[in-house]
């Protein structure tokens, strides 16, 4: 294999190291990118410039994390981590090395990596190879393999099992045996990683075009059970009926549908978490001789809760998708009424819908094993969009009227002021055309005269 096309931005500063009679190389994931044939703009250097040197090379120069021999220089408007070449030891939090090393090659620092994918680098500004541990090849090779022995690695940093997973995920590869069997013994390791660090890789996972797969992977390695003990419950959990899974294999093939059409975040946690529920509430309905899972939604968003907050997601993630699992179980059919329609939108939140027809097809995905037509929606949405485009009110500040409006025309403030809006919104509901001032004011006194 020739030299690598390198980026003119990429060769600009190389001249600018170079020129200073240091060595540069690209490395990490951005080569990774460039033997699978993708475009990468995420550049980082490895330098045996020590971070000083750099700081006076570049006019603008951040010292992120110059305690380990990494700065960011920002060049043209792009910001590229530059590392000196370096050796670590002692990981005594399981993720960061207690001390580091200047290290005199490039070789020596690509040691030091996880992955022999991501152990490669190209010498700057000439753009050739330099892979001490044939990453090239298992790139070729569509497997994910350990640097040096895979107990080690993991030893030293315990998100990299994670990590496997995820590439495993991300990029379709297979773990290799050894670094696969390593994976269960460094489980301790794992989990003193900090919590949104595992989050992070989580939503990678959930945003990759194979999610299942890495799922399926941290099954089989024992980090389901550690990290999401209430989704690894879920295997062997039976359905019947229209299931042709249980939950488990269920929830990851819905997961994988919502990630494949490239639905929201919040839409794809909760494809994966919506069935959580199931294994606590299940009953054997000995009359018809199946199981059934009452009011699974609630226990499912419950246990969604406690994941959430464990690996401390924002509140506005936790919201929506709490939101979505509790009101997941929907079931629409024609002979709804209007006031029906209303009173979904209004239960659930205009906001909500567009993303809990988005779980509704991922939910009919993981049941069948075939994906839905989203046609089948179509009916139900334009009833929505309908509905929402009627004068009308959704919500007591949608009335044509107020609380002042009604004192004004004889209601006595308290308790029945509450009560005479909330019925007239109900009226609202069921006939939009009701919602005209003299027409609510008129309704309002004649509910009013029973608090008389």
């Amino acid at each position: 294999m020739g030299n690598l096309r390198i980026h003119p931005l990429l060769r600009e500063i190389a001249h600018i190291f170079t020129g200073a009679g240091k060595e540069v190389y690209l490395v990490g994931g951005a080569v990774r990118d460039l033997l699978l044939g993708r475009n990468s703009a995420d550049w980082d250097l490895a330098t045996n410039a020590k971070p000083e040197e750099v700081i006076t090379l570049f006019k603008r120069v951040i010292p992120t994390g110059i305690r380990h021999g990494t700065v960011t220089i920002r060049h043209r408007g792009v910001s590229l981590e530059v590392t000196t070449f370096r050796t670590e030891s002692e990981y005594s939090d399981g993720r960061r090395p207690d001390t580091i090393r200047y290290a005199p090659t490039i070789e020596e620092d690509l040691s030091r990596r996880d992955f022999t994918m991501n152990a490669a680098a190209v010498k700057l500004p000439e753009g050739f190879m330099v892979d001490p541990f044939d990453g090239r090849g298992d790139i070729r090779r569509r497997l994910i393999r350990c640097v040096g022995r895979a107990e080690e690695r993991f030893a030293e940093d315990g998100l990299r099992p994670l990590r496997a997973v995820r590439f495993a995920a991300q990029l379709g590869f297979d773990l290799e045996r050894k670094t696969l069997e390593a994976i269960p013994g460094a489980l301790e390791t794992t989990a003193r990683v900090a919590p949104e660090r595992i989050r992070e890789e989580l939503d990678k996972i959930m945003a990759s075009p194979m999610p299942q797969r890495g799922f399926v992977a941290m099954e089989e390695t024992g980090l389901l059970r550690l990290l999401l003990p209430e989704l690894e419950a879920c295997r062997g959990v039976e359905q019947r009926g229209f299931h042709r899974y249980d939950v488990l294999d269920h929830s990851l093939l819905a997961c994988a549908y919502a990630a494949k059409q490239g639905f929201p975040q919040e839409v794809r946690m909760a494809a994966l978490f919506h069935d959580l529920g199931k294994p606590l509430v299940r009953r054997l309905d000995q009359d018809r001789g199946v199981w059934t899972f009452y009011n699974h939604e609630q226990e499912s968003a419950r246990l969604t809760g406690g994941i959430l907050r464990r690996f401390r997601y924002p509140n506005t993630v936790q919201e929506t998708v709490l939101r979505l699992i509790r009101e997941h179980m929907f079931h629409y059919e024609e002979a709804w009424s209007d006031a029906a329609v209303r009173r979904f939108i209004i239960r659930t939140g205009e906001d909500l819908i567009p993303r809990l027809l988005q779980l509704r097809l991922a939910d009919s995905a993981g049941t069948s094993g075939i994906e839905p037509d989203p046609a089948a929606l179509l009916p139900f949405r334009r009833r929505i969009e309908a509905s929402l485009t009627k004068t009308g009110a959704l919500s007591l500040k949608d009335l044509a009227v107020n609380g002042r409006d009604l004192m004004g025309a004889g209601v006595v403030p308290g308790r029945s002021l509450g009560i005479i809006l909330a019925e007239l919104l109900e009226a609202v509901i069921e006939d939009p055309e009701l919602n005209k001032r003299e027409k609510l004011l008129e309704i309002a006194q004649n509910i009013n005269k029973r608090y008389q």
